[in-house]
């Protein structure tokens, strides 16, 4: 029998050699995030006196909640091939509405429940609800008309932020019940409550995407909508479920700042979504959809957290941790980049 050629579309065959060094290059790859992580703590800790302290890397952990959140949602919708750039609006609405509904001081109305723990369950509920109705809409839109989700949730950002606005009239709220404050002075083990709220959302959210259909189904929509529509995929209802779990995670990330600062203000969370982007990129989400982990997200919102924390240690300008955010954010593009063409050849 004559043998048969290959086909010039198979590419050349793996060497023994670079097979060999396939599950190192692989691990590096998927973990990059988490050495850049490694190698700026051990600088800072080298070149910052007492930088390495628990009580410091437990305050990076709690700073990192709010941005940390909302980019688990802005993961979801990159994931499947999307965006939303209305998360910083959402939360900002939500800390705003729960706000003014319990707050005592400047615009609040001091709303009182009895018994008063019932202000903890009714305000969560609050900002979950508004995170998904503005989540839920976006979707709409974007899958039912067909509208770029760049053009939806700019639309959405720039509308949310008006709203905030329009119901506070400009003026802070403050004077938030005790009820609500116990998530942000509270400790667990040693550890602040907001951190273990947010490690809680990322292992749930990482189970979500690793172990259940929905998950799987993300990334092959991202990776390609056409074909997974082809395969029995409803592609609609599950980028409309990324959209409304993208909100409700930016309402509570609201109701989590709300409670940390007691109450609200217009410019609440200014400039959070180009950190929550820069981490999401920097933590290995393409940009192109269809690739993703939220365990390197995590480890760009502490790489991001320790980078503004080591600056303010210094006592340095605020302004050098945009710069450096800025040029992360291009490097970690470049990565992108440079990660796809060896997995092509390697892999």
């Amino acid at each position: 029998m004559t043998p048969q050629t290959p086909s010039p579309a198979a590419g050349p065959a793996p060497t023994p050699g670079r097979a060999r060094h396939r599950p190192v290059l692989g691990f590096v790859l998927d973990n990059l995030v988490w050495l850049i992580l490694l190698i700026a703590l051990t600088a800072f800790g080298l070149f910052i006196p007492k930088f390495l302290q628990i009580g410091i890397f437990l305050n990076i952990l709690e700073q990192s909640t709010f941005v940390g959140v909302i980019a688990v949602g802005l993961s979801l919708t990159l994931i499947a091939g999307e965006m939303d750039l209305s998360v910083e609006s959402v939360m900002a609405l939500a800390a705003m509405l729960v706000a003014l509904t319990f707050g005592t001081g400047g615009a609040g109305g001091g709303l009182e429940l009895d018994p008063a723990w019932l202000a903890f369950p009714v305000s969560l509920a609050m900002a979950l609800g508004v995170g998904a109705a503005v989540g839920a809409l976006n979707g709409l839109l974007v899958v039912r008309f067909e509208i770029n989700a760049f053009i939806v949730t700019l639309a959405s950002y720039i509308w949310g932020r008006g709203l905030v606005v329009a119901l506070s009239g400009g003026r802070s709220v403050y004077g938030l019940p005790d009820a609500l404050r116990g998530v942000a002075v509270q400790r667990l083990l040693g550890v602040p409550l907001l951190a273990w709220v947010l490690i809680a959302v990322y292992l749930v959210f990482s189970f979500l995407l690793a172990k259940t259909p929905f998950g799987r189904h993300l990334f092959m929509i991202g990776g390609n909508a056409v074909a997974s529509n082809r395969a029995g995929i409803r592609v609609a209802r599950n980028v409309i479920l990324a959209f409304l779990l993208s909100g409700m995670l930016a309402g509570l990330a609201g109701w989590l700042l709300a409670s940390r600062t007691a109450g609200a203000t217009a410019n609440l969370g200014i400039g959070m979504l180009f950190q929550a982007f820069a981490a999401v990129v920097i933590g290995g989400v393409s940009l192109r959809g269809g690739v993703g982990r939220l365990s390197g997200v995590f480890a760009g919102v502490l790489l991001l957290s320790s980078i503004q924390t080591a600056i303010n240690v210094m006592g340095m300008p605020p302004h050098y941790t945009m710069m450096i955010q800025g040029l992360l954010v291009l490097t970690a593009v470049l990565l992108d980049t440079a990660k796809n063409n060896l997995r092509r050849s390697y892999f």
